[in-house]
């Protein structure tokens, strides 16, 4: 029994934190085996007794490196931002994390992953980057700022933002059997193109006008200005999907010949607060749909060639109707 406490030892040598468990295992049999038989404890004399007198202290030894090693285990809190951290669509991003109070955290494990613990977006262990479970789409993407780890910063800097990147991410420190983690949420935003504007032609007695714009993310908002910078109702506005998930907005406004002629269009991204406008567009009165003087000359003498063909008419069915009371009366006379 004490060799095979002994072969116990040395392999625990290897791994502190899975052999506590494998160490119990193995006292708890040695304590058994000192109730057995004698014909067992011939079995067992293969052992020598100076090789137990050196085994059974060692074992003591282990047991007291293990707890003072639970003890010394560093007691810390995790700490991220408390407000989603916002990255541009194609940029590069650090997500911020640290222990608290300050520490080194180079001999630490630093896991930094997403829905499930063991695929991971990015994971420092033993002294080193590990990547044989890393999550594909982060593969060459990632990196843990090492600048600052004997401070207790273990931010990840993460390349290339994609739309896939957002969402919910965990930062995991472990240092022997004590662990903690805190969660942020990460949001990606694109900025699209300047907005475009078109005039699309007459409607409801106005002038049509079009603001259009694409490549946003996520989607976004379309405002119209007078030149004052106030804002002005729209009429339509649609939203359609493109490729890779990025927004394209058409809004449109009537605009009328007593209205505001000096308007802008701005498209504003929510996650990012910010805005790209157009340059003033100004509407010339020869755009507005009006009467034309020759129009309105030919219509006036229309009307009149109109009335004085009716009045001819009446009158040749006034002067029938006289002839015809004249000739009764000569008749009857």
């Amino acid at each position: 029994m004490v060799c095979w406490l002994g072969l116990c030892y040395h392999f625990c040598l290897k791994s502190l934190q899975l052999c506590y468990i494998q160490y119990t295992v193995c006292f708890l049999s040695f304590l058994l085996s000192s109730g057995s038989s004698n014909s067992e404890m011939k079995v067992l004399s293969i052992c020598h007794s100076s090789r137990a007198r050196t085994l059974l202290p060692d074992f003591i030894v282990f047991f007291i490196t293990f707890y003072v090693h639970k003890l010394e285990s560093a007691r810390f809190t995790v700490i991220g931002p408390d407000h989603p951290v916002t990255a541009i669509m194609g940029e590069d991003i650090i997500l911020p994390c640290h222990l608290s109070p300050k520490m080194s955290a180079e001999n630490m494990e630093v896991r930094w992953f997403r829905s499930e613990f063991t695929s991971f977006v990015h994971l420092y262990q033993h002294g080193k980057d590990e990547y044989g479970q890393q999550m594909p789409e982060y593969h060459g993407r990632t990196e843990l700022l090492k600048a600052g780890i004997v401070d207790g910063n273990v931010a990840l800097g993460i390349v290339n933002i994609r739309l896939s990147d957002e969402g919910q991410y965990r930062c995991f420190v472990q240092d022997g059997v004590f662990h903690e983690e805190a969660v942020l949420e990460l949001k990606v935003a694109a900025s699209g193109s300047a907005p475009r504007i078109s005039v699309e032609g007459h409607q409801d007695g106005g002038i049509q006008v079009v603001c259009q714009s694409a490549g946003w993310y996520p989607e976004p908002e379309a405002l119209w200005r007078n030149l004052k910078g106030q804002p002005l109702s729209s009429s339509t506005e649609t939203k359609s999907e493109e490729q890779h998930g990025l927004f394209e907005i058409k809004n449109s406004i009537v605009i009328t010949e007593n209205s505001n002629k000096n308007l802008s269009c701005a498209i504003r991204n929510t996650h990012l607060n910010r805005e790209k406008e157009s340059i003033t567009f100004y509407i010339s009165d020869s755009f507005f749909p009006r009467a034309s003087p020759w129009m309105v000359g030919w219509s006036v003498t229309l009307v009149i060639l109109l009335v004085f063909v009716g009045l001819t008419l009446f009158l040749f069915k006034l002067k029938g109707k006289h002839l015809n009371t004249i000739s009764k009366l000569r008749t009857e006379l």
